[in-house]
């Protein structure tokens, strides 16, 4: 609960510009911190070229102008007017000793350049600052433009520039153009808003480096570099396991909860699942109150089989969308569709006049998915479309999420030893767009038998990855991704749902997925 609270950074700033966006809020309180404030009292040490990378020149002077006054006191004020001209000399005097080891410090390496280092605005061509400074996106051309220009600038600085540096610097360029720059799509940031900003200085810096750096040497900076981390298998696992969690392993009971109440609800919850009747307020309250025995026995490796004997209710949709809730703290399928209903028409609109221009293998999928498609219309349909245009994308395959049977099939006939391992949605007809019933999947054992929607199938089996402890198989990483920033909203900045058994080295994000949301948010359409 901690980690929410307001620091008192953030009430000093929100004090004085309260309309301050948030992505800017937070990356000055990290520029802040990083440069050594720590206390209210630091502030009025504060001047103004500390907060140029991060603010406006009028916002700057506006915080300097309160936090001053605010935090000036008499001893504070007194201090400059009784120190004597002797007192105020030696304060400057330097040894000549001194001196020269100050001279010859100053010709090493600045590891810490990036908190001082001023994004060079003046350098930009007028057709680049025009957009940047009407909150226009700028065209792909001229961001690119901007990244050499920048890149140039960095590296001029230090020439082994890492992907932290890349990162500070992406925060203060978006923190002042977020309307030009930020990772948007239809007004919903993506993430932190700046991971494809980093992702394409990065880029040039590599570029830059491949040309001028021999082969052995640049071996040695990339397994040296910031963005890579050597993590023993066994902390991965846990870390692919808790990633986009914030009560993945409870450790206390509810404090009006005991074992043997935990027990008794329980047991009421397997008999309210046979009921048809069952209140559905009531179940989602039980549900809440014994989360903390679910993730224990989910924690603890018990068997998908055992799990559904225990609670039956954590595999149908009114179940598991609370221990989804408790787990993530996002509301499964309705910020699904609030996402469906903000970004969904503009992906649909970039996979079907873009990149069916892009991609022979793509357009082909796409005439034979309108060929199924028919006349069929409605919201449910575009979302069909658009998981099987993803996989497309991606170029991952349809079988890895869907199993097709015949639409009259029992859960006796479904051939579970064909189906794969990790979470499927199980298709009652001879594609998704003819079934009107679905099934779901998961070890190879169907718990759940009739699902009548694809929404609620597709957010149940999105739902299994983390209320199961499941990673993302590698031949669906990039859609499951992708599904997850967009859709769902879960973006942690560290860590991967990713299992990848041939590699150490961790992506905190997939560039491919990077690729598609930078494409999409830059996608000019028309809603008609």
């Amino acid at each position: 609960m901690s980690d929410s609270e307001p620091t008192f950074l953030h009430d000093a700033i929100m004090e004085v510009l309260p309309e301050l966006p948030a992505v800017t809020k937070n990356i000055l309180e990290e520029h802040m911190q990083s440069i050594g404030v720590e206390t209210h009292d630091d502030l009025r040490f504060i001047e103004e070229a500390d907060l140029m990378t991060v603010l406006r020149p009028v916002q700057a002077r506006k915080l300097l102008s309160v936090w001053k006054q605010k935090y000036q006191t008499p001893e504070n004020s007194s201090i400059s007017s009784e120190a004597s001209p002797d007192q105020s000399l030696s304060l400057i005097s330097v040894s000549p000793q001194s001196s020269s080891s100050n001279s010859s410090s100053n010709l090493q390496l600045d590891t810490h350049w990036e908190d001082n280092f001023e994004i060079p605005w003046t350098k930009f061509p007028e057709e680049l600052m025009q957009p940047l400074e009407r909150g226009k996106r700028p065209g792909p051309k001229l961001r690119r433009q901007m990244v050499r220009i920048v890149v140039t600038e960095m590296m001029e600085k230090c020439p082994h520039v890492g992907k932290k540096h890349s990162t500070d610097v992406a925060k203060k360029m978006v923190s002042k153009y977020p309307k030009s720059l930020q990772d948007i799509i239809e007004g919903d940031i993506v993430g932190t808003g700046y991971h494809s900003l980093v992702k394409q200085l990065q880029n040039r810096i590599e570029n830059v480096r491949r040309t001028s750096t021999p082969k052995i040497r640049k071996r040695k900076h990339e397994s040296n570099s910031d963005d890579t981390d050597e993590i023993p298998l066994e902390e991965r696992a846990a870390m692919q396991d808790t990633y986009g969690c914030i009560k993945w392993n409870v450790q206390f009971l509810p404090r009006e909860e005991t074992q043997e109440s935990q027990q008794q609800k329980m047991e009421k919850l397997k008999e309210m699942f046979q009921q048809s009747d069952a209140n559905p307020e009531e179940v989602k309250g039980l549900m809440k109150s014994t989360f903390y025995t679910q993730r224990q026995h989910v924690n603890q490796g018990k068997s998908i089989k055992c799990l559904r004997e225990d609670w039956p209710f954590l595999f149908d949709e009114i179940g598991m969308s609370v221990h989804f809730k408790e787990l993530t703290g996002i509301n499964l399928k309705e910020t699904f569709i609030r996402n469906l209903d903000l970004k969904g028409k503009r992906l649909l609109n970039y996979l079907t006049t873009v990149c069916v221009k892009k991609n022979k293998k793509f357009l082909q999928t796409y005439a034979r998915l309108q060929r199924m498609r028919g006349q069929q219309s409605g919201c449910s349909e575009d979302v069909k479309e658009m998981v099987l245009l993803l996989l497309s994308y991606f170029d991952e395959k349809e079988e890895s999420i869907f199993f097709y049977v015949d639409e009259t099939s029992l859960a006796e006939d479904v051939q579970l030893e064909q189906v794969s391992l990790t979470p499927a949605i199980i298709v009652c007809g001879q594609s998704c767009y003819s079934s009107t019933r679905y099934m779901l999947s998961l070890d190879q054992t169907l718990i759940n038998t009739n699902i009548p929607s694809f929404i609620s199938a597709l957010c149940l089996m999105f739902g299994s990855y983390y209320c199961f402890n499941i990673h993302y198989p590698s031949e669906l990483a990039s859609t499951l991704e992708f599904l997850q920033r967009c859709f769902f909203t879960i973006n942690p900045e560290k860590g991967t749902k990713v299992e990848n058994k041939n590699s150490k080295r961790r992506l905190n994000l997939n560039p491919r997925v990077l690729t598609l949301i930078h494409e999409i948010t830059d996608h000019e359409w028309c809603d008609t």
